[in-house]
């Protein structure tokens, strides 16, 4: 059956909030229903009970009709890119432009878009701010590796040691968090003459070996991670504390774990501590305000660096501050960023002080790492967020969307549990309040909704069950309320 028949004969047979005729049989319909009524018909079908969500109104088939473009898109990402490249919703998004807060598909869909392509574009969809300045960069000077200086990498440097907290002056640049992240492991170990490393459970720091190695979700770590040399400690993780305490009764014990891991799991002598100041894959766990002091005066009792990575905390994310760290009030011995630090042009950063960066042993080079375009919109994104006033933005706006999102978690018995700071929110989704049973399916089928509905947003967690909600940082109030009114008819579209 031709599609074209097919929605002829769909019109005909079909009506809002009513079963399906006997026209169609399930196998014709399945291609084009939602995707909550395919998986209720087919659990209906297997004689299962549907307890997962069940779908609150018709949706249109012309919401669900994919074009031609849209198809190839998707057909063509199977066949020519990795399988592990994994893709959102049931039916993937294919974009086609971005504007500002929003974000169109192929078939013209508009959506809201509240997490920025893994929080990345930190000030708009093709801020023409930074567009312009990249466009101009490409045709005047793209590529000169670091083996020939050029003024915008200068720039650059020059503006991130002027930001950035203590003593932190000298700059290498990469192309992703990943880059950055092995930079300051390999250049801690240089420093320290130490080998071990310990990091957090819970953190996600890259994908290359060594970043793998750093992160603690097993789906990150599958096949040929050999954990030698990097140890992690348990997690601050109220509210599921793996030490089955509670704040603030708990006194933080779990700073104290990092200690007895350097006593009991390294040889002793470790050359850095690394962690997310808000752990991003992790699902946003944002730990209590005491833990960064206590765990800084633990690494530096035995002579390590403190390395925070800032790959999404950085650059305003959390409000008021350039850097997530600072929200602690500790000044670490090296920050690494990338993502939102240009707007979406891939980069990435480890910056320390002069005498650590110095301590770096051969020769070092960067065949794409700091080069002018990269450079410009990097420094242009820097200047956007200092001119219009962002980290305030973030910090006035994100108080606001976090009450909006605790007025969610009043209403929807879904939501366990809100936590993050800033505009980097997340909700931890749960069957049971008190049980805290995790609802990894239906955090899915929120996002599935949210998409039709016309937001987007992301998902996290080592259960997958915390949606992770993180809009740029020139984000408005009524950019916010749009949010939550998309986000609450999603909810309400799905029960637990």
């Amino acid at each position: 059956m031709s599609l074209e028949s097919f929605h002829m004969r769909l019109r005909g047979s079909i009506r809002p909030r009513t079963a399906c005729s006997g026209a169609l049989s399930f196998q014709e319909l399945l291609p084009c229903l939602p995707f909550c009524t395919v998986v209720n018909s087919k659990r209906r079908l297997q004689d299962k009970e549907s307890s997962v969500t069940t779908p609150a109104q018709f949706v249109p088939v012309s919401q669900l009709t994919r074009s031609a473009r849209s198809e190839e898109a998707v057909a063509k990402h199977k066949k020519y890119l990795w399988p592990s490249v994994t893709n959102y919703f049931q039916q993937p998004l294919v974009a086609d432009r971005g504007e500002m807060q929003h974000l169109w598909d192929v078939e013209g869909n508009k959506y809201l878009d509240f997490f920025g392509g893994i929080l990345t574009v930190s000030v708009g969809h093709c801020n023409p701010k930074i567009s312009n300045k990249v466009s101009a960069q490409v045709n005047r000077l793209q590529h000169t590796s670091t083996l020939y200086p050029n003024e915008h990498i200068v720039a650059l440097a020059e503006k991130i040691a002027q930001i950035t907290p203590g003593n932190l002056q000298q700059s290498f640049f990469t192309n992703s968090g990943t880059e950055a992240n092995e930079a300051a492991i390999l250049l801690s170990r240089m420093s320290t003459g130490n080998f071990d490393v310990v990091a957090l459970r819970h953190a996600y720091s890259g994908s290359s070996a060594l970043a793998k190695l750093i992160t603690a979700h097993a789906p990150y770590r599958k096949a040929g991670v050999i954990s030698v040399g990097i140890s992690h400690a348990v997690n601050p993780y109220c509210y599921r504390c793996p030490l089955h305490l509670k704040y603030p009764d708990c006194e933080v014990a779990c700073a104290g774990d990092v200690e007895n891991l350097i006593q009991t799991g390294t040889s002793g002598n470790i050359a850095a501590f690394i962690a997310e100041p808000i752990q991003g894959v992790g699902g946003f766990i944002t730990p209590p305000k005491e833990y960064f002091k206590m765990v800084f005066t633990i690494v530096k009792k035995y002579g390590a660096l403190f390395i925070a990575d800032e790959v999404q905390t950085g650059w305003g994310r959390t409000g008021k501050k350039w850097f997530g760290i600072e929200q602690w009030e500790v000044i670490p011995d090296m920050i690494t960023g990338a993502k939102g630090m240009a707007n979406g042009v891939p980069v990435g950063l480890t910056v320390t002080t002069p005498e650590i960066a110095s301590s770096f042993q051969g020769s070092n080079i960067a065949t794409f790492g700091g080069n002018p375009v990269t450079s410009v919109a990097a420094r242009a994104t820097i200047e956007l967020i200092e001119e219009e006033n962002l980290l305030e933005n973030a910090d006035v706006v994100g108080k606001h969307f976090r009450g909006k999102l605790e007025e969610l978690q009043a209403k929807h018995s879904l939501i366990g549990d809100v936590r993050g700071m800033g505009l980097m929110q997340g909700l931890e989704l749960v069957k049971d309040r008190k049980t805290k049973e995790p609802a990894p399916e239906a955090a899915t089928q929120v996002m599935e909704r949210a998409r039709q509905n016309g937001l987007l947003i992301g998902k996290g967690g080592l259960y997958g069950n915390t949606l992770r909600l993180a809009p740029m940082l020139n984000t408005t109030k009524p950019d916010v309320d749009e949010a939550i009114r998309l986000l609450d008819k999603s909810f309400s579209e799905v029960r637990n």
